[in-house]
């Protein structure tokens, strides 16, 4: 049987159990803090050089000869056992051909190592075979493992479809899975590639009995054994599901029924990650939020039945792909149909650490989705640096041009804080979409750092567009009063905007009328529409005599308030 380096969550905190039969007898115990994925301390950097030596020397001498040219100098059993491992790992190659066609394989250890090929029973006899040539007790273990040929969630007959080994160490049995630790073969069986894995050498049994059960239960190396049953029924990930730094996921069962169209997945891990979903490999119907140290998946399964959810991940600061490690089978008997999630909402959803990574700390919503009554609210951050602003808002219910995407949204900043008050244009789901770049790359592009989704079921809500902003419009500058965009006439508007170290304030339209500067530093004053079509609010520097910059553009309407 042959992997698809997949592995599962650690049950809560196992123990050793007494190994009952003569050659698997151990006492002691392999405590597990969920720091290290071995049964025993391990410096894997002191095998390095050995690594290099096993994983690159061949012979075409019987396997007596090679054993004794990979021990020749080694000191401990330990050290044996490794360069073995790592011989075979890197030397024999997954009998695709033999896994379909039982009458053409072999398991001797000869002939596995003269053709370099082998199913499981292969790997783990010559495995076996050169522990007892280089003098170290091993045994082969029979059982069932979760390899590629399992599906997520399917029933597990008794009986055994693989082969691994434990060897003894320090007064206690270890296991190890040289197949597994050898590489990977596709879906089908059909091709393998050498993908060496260091998560099955020397695996703590609460973590290797994740993907591997064996016939006796003694075999575990668990105070209190797992039943086929439970093993069954345990959560399905992937070897590399440790590796990347994760540790635990819930709920730890492969099969998840969704309450009310809704399941929800939390992964508890190390260090930050990255993450991402899908349901039946294409559509991402659910909300992720990163966490620090992990992630929480609340997923709306848009039809009824059965369904694959798939979660992968991949290091906070690698550049690299995504890589699978967690799969379930999600069950679902009613959809949640007040849940609609946007196409165009980006995962993850809401604030997280990446936003703190690039500057952006406190936000006022540390939740994923806004619910808003009035279809009115304001998101706002303290910022750790200066840094540039750019928001959208988008929708797939309500039809956005281009322009509205940004009308509805308007920006207010200070040294150490942002604000974006956004005002919806009528009832619906929204995606609120932040960009940021550095303060000192002006001329760079902007880079999507967060998206929040926003649901409004008031069916009153019809917020008009904020006014138009020119280019001239400062970090710094605030506006109190008119927010809307579009202006009655015949009304006599008040005018209140925040614009520091400027000569003069005033507005525009049939006629120029100046704004008074406050004793708090408002520029304030009133203008009647009258019969204007725009107005357009104007500034002039202090150090400027007849210059005006527009700064403000308002549209008037035909009709009166």
């Amino acid at each position: 049987m042959f992997p698809q380096r997949r592995s599962l969550p650690p049950p809560p905190r196992y123990y050793p159990t007494e190994i009952s039969d003569n050659i698997c007898r151990s006492f002691g115990g392999y405590p597990w803090d969920k720091s290290s994925l071995k049964s025993m301390e391990i410096d894997l950097k002191k095998f390095e050089e050995l690594d290099q030596f096993a994983s690159k020397l061949d012979t075409k001498g019987t396997i007596a000869q090679l054993v004794k040219e990979l021990v020749r100098g080694v000191k401990t059993d330990l050290e044996k056992i490794r360069t073995i491992w790592i011989w075979i790992c890197h030397h024999i190659e997954y009998d695709v051909h033999g896994y379909k066609n039982p009458g053409s394989r072999s398991s001797n250890p000869d002939d596995v190592f003269r053709a370099r090929k082998g199913v499981c029973a292969g790997y783990s006899s010559l495995f076996d075979n050169m522990c007892s040539i280089a003098g170290v007790r091993c045994k082969t273990v029979s059982g069932y493992g979760k390899g590629a040929s399992y599906k997520v969630g399917q029933k597990i007959s008794a009986g055994t479809n693989h082969a691994w080994n434990m060897v003894y160490l320090e007064e206690r049995w270890h296991l190890l899975d040289s197949t597994w630790g050898a590489g990977h073969s596709s879906m089908d069986v059909s091709t393998f590639t050498f993908c060496y894995d260091e998560f099955y050498f020397l695996t703590h049994p609460a973590l290797f009995i994740g993907d591997h059960i064996p016939e006796s239960a003694d075999c575990q190396l668990l105070e209190t054994p797992l039943s086929l049953k439970q093993f069954e029924r345990s959560a399905y990930i992937r070897s590399n599901f440790y590796s990347l730094g994760l540790v635990s996921c819930q709920p730890q069962t492969t099969i998840v029924e969704a309450v009310k169209g809704k399941a929800s997945i939390q992964l508890e891990s190390w260090k930050n990650l990255k993450f991402s979903f899908n349901l039946n490999g294409q559509d991402e119907p659910g909300i992720l939020t990163l966490l620090d140290n992990g992630m929480k998946l609340d997923v709306y399964p848009q039809t009824t039945g059965q369904h694959v959810l798939n979660i992968y991940a991949k290091r906070g600061d690698s550049e690299g792909s995504l890589e699978h490690v967690l799969e379930y089978q999600l069950e679902c008997k009613h959809i949640d149909s007040n849940m609609k999630i946007p196409k165009c909402l980006s995962q993850p959803v809401g604030p997280s650490w990446l936003c703190e990574q690039a500057g952006l700390t406190n936000p006022s919503h540390p939740d994923p989705i806004i619910y808003t009554e009035d279809g009115s609210f304001t998101v706002s951050f303290l910022m750790k640096q200066k840094l540039y602003f750019l928001c959208s808002l988008k929708s797939d219910e309500v039809k956005m041009t281009p322009e509205m995407e940004n009308e509805h949204t308007l920006k207010k900043q200070t040294d150490d804080k942002v604000e974006m008050k956004v005002h919806l244009p009528k009832t619906g789901t929204y995606v609120l979409k932040i960009y940021i770049k550095p303060h000192t790359s002006e001329n760079e592009k902007y880079n999507y750092i967060c998206n929040y989704l926003i649901i409004c079921a008031n069916q009153a809500v019809k917020w008009p567009k904020f006014p138009l902003l020119y280019g001239n419009w400062a970090e710094n500058y605030e506006l109190v009063q008119p927010l809307e965009g579009v202006l009655p006439k015949y009304t006599n508007i008040p005018f209140t905007l925040y614009i520091p170290d400027v000569a003069a304030v005033r507005v525009d339209g049939q006629e120029s009328v100046p704004l008074t500067l406050s004793d708090n530093g408002y520029w304030e004053g009133m203008y009647n529409t009258a019969d204007n079509t725009e107005l357009i609010v104007v500034i002039k520097e202090k150090n400027e005599q007849k210059v005006w910059y527009h700064l403000i553009k308002y549209n008037v309407t035909n009709q009166a308030s």
